[in-house]
């Protein structure tokens, strides 16, 4: 018993000694994601496990796919009409959303002979619906959950999509689309807020009319529909092409309730990429931000079936708008100029991140894409 003691003793000082060389933050950070991290092992270990089972794989993906694009996506779409309804019960918030995404969804799968995905997967490249899985494409998704937990808003799109690209062409006309998609919307933000801002810092003073409610909700309903028209590709792109009646009873059920759960996490950590903007928290801005946002979205919706990232589009957007505040608010809600470049600067390089990781893993899951990427681009 002395020497059981002893022991336990002397591990405690050898624990003791190694916490005190990690900075206190750090420590405090570990201990506070130990839970997330025990849960990204099991999910790992669960991906292992089942790859090689396609028909099994397939629905583990899809789970994983499912919360993972939508939490970290959820910035775009139902960030800010979150960030402006913290006062509102949660469930509340959720059925509403919930009931849209239940809607939208079964109109593309009724119309569309099975497909959920406003034909989003027709494109070239991504038009065959996967017959094996590697471990690599059934862990993407968990990649992206650690991502988000860091708060670093990258494209989904790349990210999920990559890991199913049959050739670079796919690739290229994914990221040219997302590309244009930045610029567009971040070029239509400046003029706007240039043209706009002071006026609305005017009508925008003291408390808002309660008609704004109302507005804001249906804005935001109206854009949450058309990013899914986009965006449902990136975790239907596990699934067959055309569901059958189960199959979608499945897809729009687990994602029902994967949205409860956001919804009762109040968006969770990567809720500060949008409450960190300037004025984002009143109802008002946060319905013009919407509406011009799912407007450019239902632009490029009509320009191709080719996926795009909805995640480049939005950052473009706060970024044009950061930049036209900074340079017309004199009324103290836009940020000197420095401090929005700062922002938009960190946004960007999240982004580029997600797409370096994107492309590592298409080519660790096909290494002939490397060759016929490079063959692409300077060949």
């Amino acid at each position: 018993m002395g020497k059981e003691n002893k022991r336990k003793s002397k591990n405690k000082v050898v624990i003791s000694y190694l916490e005190s060389l990690i900075p206190t933050g750090m420590m405090d950070l570990i201990k506070s994601e130990r839970r997330f991290l025990i849960l990204i092992g099991i999910f790992f270990f669960v991906a292992g496990a089942t790859y090689e089972t396609p028909h099994i794989a397939m629905w583990v993906g899809f789970f994983f796919a499912a919360y993972s694009a939508i939490a970290n996506d959820s910035i775009q779409t139902i960030g800010t009409f979150l960030a402006s309804n913290a006062n509102q019960k949660w469930w509340i918030l959720w059925l509403f959303i919930g009931g849209i995404f239940v809607l939208t969804v079964t109109y593309s799968w009724v119309t569309y002979d099975g497909d959920v995905t406003y034909q989003r997967l027709t494109s070239k490249g991504f038009d065959q619906a996967p017959e094996s899985f590697v471990f690599l494409q059934v862990a993407a998704p968990l990649f992206l959950l650690i991502i988000t937990r860091l708060k670093m808003p990258v494209s989904t799109t790349f990210l999920l999509l990559s890991a199913f690209a049959t050739e670079p062409e796919g690739i290229m006309q994914v990221l040219e689309k997302s590309l244009s998609g930045y610029f567009v919307s971040f070029a239509v933000a400046i003029i706007i807020w240039l043209l706009l801002n002071r006026q609305l810092l005017k009508w925008f003073k003291g408390d808002p009319h309660p008609a704004w409610r109302p507005i804001q909700w249906v804005i935001s309903g109206l854009l949450w529909a058309v990013w899914l028209m986009q965006d449902a590709a990136n975790i239907a792109v596990y699934l067959p092409r055309s569901l059958s009646i189960n199959a979608f009873l499945t897809f729009i059920g687990f994602i029902f309730l994967g949205l409860g759960v956001l919804f009762y996490l109040r968006g969770d950590k990567i809720q500060q990429i949008v409450t960190e903007k300037s004025d984002v928290t009143d109802v008002r801005s946060a319905t013009v931000i919407d509406g011009v946002y799912a407007i450019i979205l239902w632009y490029f919706k009509g320009v191709s079936t080719v996926p795009m990232s909805t995640t480049w589009v939005f950052i473009g957007l706060l970024a044009g708008r950061e930049i036209a505040m900074s340079l017309t608010d004199s009324k103290g809600k836009g940020r000197p100029m420095w401090q929005s470049m700062k922002l938009i600067f960190k946004d960007a390089s999240y982004a580029m991140i997600g797409l370096i990781i994107s492309i590592i893993l298409a080519i660790a899951i096909n290494p002939v894409i490397w060759d016929e990427l490079v063959n692409f681009i300077f060949g």
